[in-house]
């Protein structure tokens, strides 16, 4: 008995000495370290005060280029891995008829029917705007807004590099300045969902009702 309870001591000790070396992070602590979400920049240089955005620059740094043109009529962000169309508004210049909200052919339709226009580039009814992939969606409001850089308005947009502002082709087309729709809806009401404007970054959340244009994405986590 009082052997076994020396070797029980011992590999005790050998435990505590050893620790992590030797056995490796507990469960906790591997989940805790891999859990964390980078914050992006927000890609603001102008700085206005001490300590101010612009001034300490927090977050993950853009990569250089901030943007690929896959020459499939995609465009991948190298910043979050999201691969989006390459034509920003491809209802309007591709498929009009199918928008018959509002303004008809303008781009801008209700929230369900851009679900309902992604659902049909997977199906292969708009293959015009959907290159090969057939698992596209509405991008959540988080995804959709991490294609802003706050240092630039109309549009708050960056180019290809990632180090100017954006224009037509650098890397997008058709893009438009007022709300996007994103697949995230409102807690305060089921009839609402949040978008977000190109011009400034905004976000609001009007009634699924109204008319919004479509930019579909694909990939992420």
């Amino acid at each position: 008995m009082k052997r076994m309870s020396l070797i029980c001591v011992f590999i005790f000790g050998l435990v505590l000495s050893c620790g992590v070396a030797c056995f490796g992070e507990s469960n906790a602590a591997a989940v805790k370290k891999n859990s964390f979400a980078p914050v992006e920049r927000t890609g603001q240089t102008k700085s206005y005060a001490t300590g101010d955005d612009a001034d300490l620059k927090k977050g993950v740094t853009w990569p250089n280029p901030r943007f690929t043109d896959n020459g499939d009529g995609t465009v991948t962000d190298n910043l979050t891995g999201l691969m989006w169309l390459k034509n920003a508004n491809c209802i309007q210049t591709k498929y009009p008829g199918f928008d018959n909200d509002q303004t008809a052919g303008d781009g801008m339709v209700t929230w369900q029917h851009a679900l309902d226009f992604v659902v049909g580039i997977n199906a292969g009814t708009y293959t015009a705007c959907g290159s090969t992939y057939t698992d596209w969606r509405l991008p959540n409001v988080r995804e959709l807004q991490s294609l802003i850089n706050f240092g630039y308005y109309n549009p708050a947009l960056s180019n290809t590099a990632g180090t100017g502002q954006w224009t037509d082709g650098n890397p997008f087309i058709g893009l438009q300045l007022s709300y996007y729709w994103s697949a995230t809806t409102a807690a305060s009401s089921q009839h609402k969902a949040w978008d977000v404007r190109m011009r400034n970054g905004f976000i609001v959340f009007p009634l699924k009702s109204s008319g919004r244009y479509v930019w579909p994405v694909r990939a992420g986590e």
